[in-house]
């Protein structure tokens, strides 16, 4: 182990210690962190950080460094902000609609109802346990399976993208080739292990877990789930050499 990994894991406990429920960071939190009215600077700089840190050790892993001159640390700091604004979009959209779906055509009882108890032990106490796990698996399957792909490609794109042009941030503000860079993409890869592999048997029941949180935890917890993510696309990547 060398020094950077010390000093890394010493900024990773820092950072995860802010979203814990130390009585510190209580003001924090409620004027800024879990502040729903600031929701677009938080969840991009949530996503921004953490998911960043990710491939960061991604890349130590891959390489044995934290960062080089190619790797483009702002710029996919800024795609990962971004993407953190789209999941924050998402959660919304499918946990709203999703248990208005299974309760009224997958005859869920009271899958509505569980969503609206903060946490599952809430949910258990009112006696609606059973329903809020349904819940929680569905809305996560259906984000999933639905968002994800399309979620798991767009980055892959501005991945690559970020490597063509140096990892500089001029390069990252040219216009990405789209109509190049898809037909080059590693399908083999990005289906047999990105999706074939880590939705189902990662993602999915990660989401699940997710979902069974209060609502101003959950992005938090998929942020933190981002420094995995940058790790599974790292090896992803190594997988297409």
């Amino acid at each position: 182990m060398k020094k950077t990994d010390l000093y890394m894991a010493v900024v990773i406990l820092a950072l995860v210690s802010l979203f814990l429920p130390f009585p510190i960071w209580e003001n924090f939190q409620k004027d800024f962190l879990f502040n729903n009215d600031l929701w677009l600077v938080t969840s991009f700089l949530k996503f921004g950080i953490l998911a960043t840190l990710g491939e960061m050790i991604g890349l130590r892993i891959s390489t044995g460094v934290y960062n080089n001159k190619t790797f483009g640390l702002i710029p996919r700091s800024i795609v990962w902000g971004l993407l953190g604004i789209g999941i924050k979009m998402a959660f919304v959209i499918f946990a709203v609609g999703t248990p208005v779906l299974v309760e009224k055509y997958f005859h869920i009882n009271n899958a509505i109802a569980s969503m609206k108890s903060s946490d599952l032990f809430t949910a258990q106490a009112e006696g609606l346990g059973g329903a809020r796990i349904a819940s929680a698996f569905f809305i996560s399957a259906f984000m999933n399976l639905i968002f994800a792909p399309v979620f798991m490609t767009l980055h892959k794109i501005t991945d690559m993208h970020i490597i063509a042009n140096g990892g500089t941030l001029k390069g990252f503000f040219s216009p990405i080739k789209f109509h190049k860079i898809f037909p080059e993409l590693n399908w083999a890869v990005q289906w047999d292990f990105v999706f074939k592999k880590t939705i189902p048997f990662f993602w999915i029941p990660a989401h699940t877990i997710t979902f069974l949180m209060p609502e101003d935890y959950r992005i938090v917890f998929a942020a933190l789930l981002g420094i995995i993510l940058g790790i599974i696309l790292t090896i992803a990547s190594q997988k297409s050499k």
